[in-house]
């Protein structure tokens, strides 16, 4: 059977999730847990998302909102509610591999997301299942630090991320000290230092 997890915390501007909570909260094998971080809401939504086989993800919960990275860990295929979500390592993982995305206007539509999960066959939720496990570790913090753990996977991304950052930077510099009166010609350029050599 299909199982579906969502972990709702009511908070001031979750209209998709108390909407979805009302679209959902009848359907056959869909379980939802309350709480909060203060009370028992982190090990209920634990329980919950080891025992399902999707969870929902519904982007703009909280701005520390680790759920998506629960999912994963709990090995619940991410069912991510979002049109603009932004995603660590995207540019070198395909995260269609091991989750579901689903735009919030369809998520609203009425069957759509619970017709859309049902429609997922074993053999697809299998494979995704197995790349889950697969990058688990990605997204895992480990002291000391260890090879393709969260945190080499952070420093890398940022190291991705300089060429780009500085080309920008030098870009944005070509005309801002460019100020040689025409009475003094051309400023001389220093040459690099390897200039001319063999």
């Amino acid at each position: 059977t299909t199982s579906v997890f969502g972990h709702c915390l009511f908070s001031k501007g979750g209209f998709v999730r108390q909407e979805l909570f009302y679209l959902l909260k009848d359907e056959k094998d869909v379980h939802f847990s309350f709480g909060s971080v203060q009370k028992d809401g982190i090990s209920k939504a634990s329980r919950g998302m080891h025992s399902s086989k999707f969870c929902l993800n519904i982007a703009g919960d909280t701005p520390s909102s680790n759920r998506l990275f629960d999912a994963i860990a709990s090995h619940c295929v991410p069912v991510i509610i979002s049109d603009d979500i932004e995603l660590p390592y995207e540019d070198v993982m395909d995260y269609s591999e091991f989750c579901i995305f689903v735009r919030t206007s369809d998520a609203l539509k009425e069957k759509f997301l619970i017709n859309l999960i049902r429609s997922i066959g074993r053999e697809e939720w299998t494979r995704m299942w197995a790349r889950l496990k697969e990058v688990e570790i990605f997204f895992e913090f480990q002291y000391p630090s260890k090879e393709g753990d969260a945190i080499q996977m952070i420093w890398q991304a940022v190291a991705r991320k300089v060429p780009a950052i500085r080309m920008k930077v030098h870009k944005s510099r070509r005309f801002s000290s460019y100020h040689a009166p025409k009475e003094r010609g051309l400023r001389s350029v220093p040459l690099p230092s390897n200039f001319g050599s063999e």
